[in-house]
């Protein structure tokens, strides 16, 4: 009874077109009434108590950095550096969609905002060169999609605050899936491209390559810095954010100089804008989260699938395909923020690693960032490449069944990311 009129209500209010925030506020005041405690102070207390988190401040400090990213020249010269190493094999154009998402991706953390940076340089270019708009915006929304797994990761970020998850080790644990992934696409990629009869572009000379590298080497030096200095105890991932915020402006403005101050007030305002919507959000599902444990949610979610307790992997595999159909109708935020409270005590009782967990919970989201009916990373490919939404569902369809099969291997074989994170965490 619980749980149906915790979902009816959350699920109601989003089918009215509701704000996912209010969405959850108006899902937790049914369950307060229906628990005989409706109260506009524990409602306000909790909506505060929701954000009052210092690893919370990682947030802003990441979507500075992606802004600046993108418009202050790093995007481009990973482009540019991309083309220069691939751009000249069959296909060139669609290995540098992916070779440059797994770059940006360790830049920003930002799924829609790589993508939207992406597809605004190479869709143009694919499409005068003759590539099918289908499955040329299918495959950068399917690299865009990588964000959420590389470090630094703004859903890791939440995940770990919303489960009580270390977000080093969860930045650590994200390296090697999302780079799995990238690999993944390149042999879609090969084996869709070869009978294409595609436009080669010239190779570059190494000289031309030495002059891409050296342009694009401060914006291939951010990943190495937040990276190492997190991996060497040098700063936290909050304070990673930071170092990434003002490294991207400094070299933005001083070294690229294509970001002017008047330019840096704008990107600094559409990022406090995010950063509003990102934590109103949050303290929205805190308020939820609240009410979902003294309602004792996940006791009785835990006790539908306590058959399974004793089968982690049987486990796994029904908690994915719960969150992957939630994920189609629910953007990624809400859907952490919603199960992840309900579902982290039953995963603890299984014995399954919380970091495995965690990790492969923001890849399901992740895929359904581009699986229709919502789609929003689907919503921003046909949006920037002028193309119906059919289209694009169409060209993104065999990469999203190639991430499923990555799914199950690993669920198959958590390994794959338990033991790395091992040796990364020595």
């Amino acid at each position: 009874m619980t749980i149906g009129l915790f979902l009816i209500s959350l699920l109601a209010s989003i089918g009215l077109s509701l704000p996912i925030a209010f969405a959850l506020l108006v899902s937790a005041i049914v369950l307060m009434v229906h628990l005989g405690m409706l109260d506009s102070q524990i409602l306000a207390q909790n909506l505060v108590n929701g954000t009052d988190s210092y690893t919370l401040l990682a947030i802003p400090f990441f979507l500075i950095a992606g802004e600046v990213m993108s418009r202050g020249g790093l995007s481009k010269r990973i482009v540019m550096l991309a083309m220069s190493l691939v751009g000249h094999r069959k296909g060139g154009l669609g290995f540098v969609a992916i070779f440059a998402a797994i770059v940006m991706a360790s830049l920003s953390g930002s799924a829609v905002a790589d993508t939207a940076a992406l597809a605004s340089i190479l869709l143009p270019m694919m499409r005068e060169a003759g590539y099918p708009l289908g499955r040329s915006s299918g495959l950068i929304a399917s690299g865009g999609i990588i964000a959420p797994i590389i470090p630094p990761s703004i859903p890791l970020i939440v995940i770990g605050v919303a489960g009580g998850i270390s977000i080093t080790k969860l930045f650590l644990a994200g390296i090697v899936p999302g780079l799995i992934m990238g690999i993944t696409l390149v042999v879609m990629w090969l084996f869709m491209t070869r009978k294409e009869d595609l436009a080669v572009a010239k190779k570059a000379s190494k000289a031309e390559r030495w002059e891409a590298l050296r342009k694009s080497f401060w914006a291939m030096l951010l990943p190495v810095i937040i990276i190492g200095g997190i991996k060497t105890g040098i700063f936290t991932p909050t304070e990673a954010g930071v170092v990434a915020a003002v490294y991207a402006v400094v070299v933005s403005t001083l070294i690229y100089r294509e970001l002017a101050l008047v330019d840096l007030y704008k990107v600094l305002g559409q990022a406090g804008r995010n950063t509003a919507v990102v934590m109103f959000l949050i303290a929205a599902a805190g308020v939820a989260s609240w009410l979902i444990s003294i309602a004792q949610l996940p006791m009785l979610v835990a006790d539908l699938l306590s058959p399974l307790v004793e089968k982690p992997k049987l486990l796994m595999l029904a908690i994915m395909a719960i969150v992957l159909l939630i994920g189609m109708v629910m953007d990624l935020m809400p859907t952490i923020l919603v199960l992840t409270p309900i579902l982290m005590p039953l995963v603890k009782m299984a014995g399954i690693d919380p970091v495995y967990f965690g990790i492969m919970f923001v890849l399901n989201c992740a895929i359904g960032l581009i699986t229709p009916p919502v789609g929003n990373v689907l919503n921003v490919i046909t949006s920037v490449g002028q193309l119906k939404f059919e289209k694009a569902v169409a060209g993104v369809i065999p990469f999203v069944l190639a991430y499923g099969v990555i799914l199950l291997i690993f669920i198959a074989f958590p390994q794959i990311i338990t033991a790395p994170l091992g040796w990364l965490s020595q």
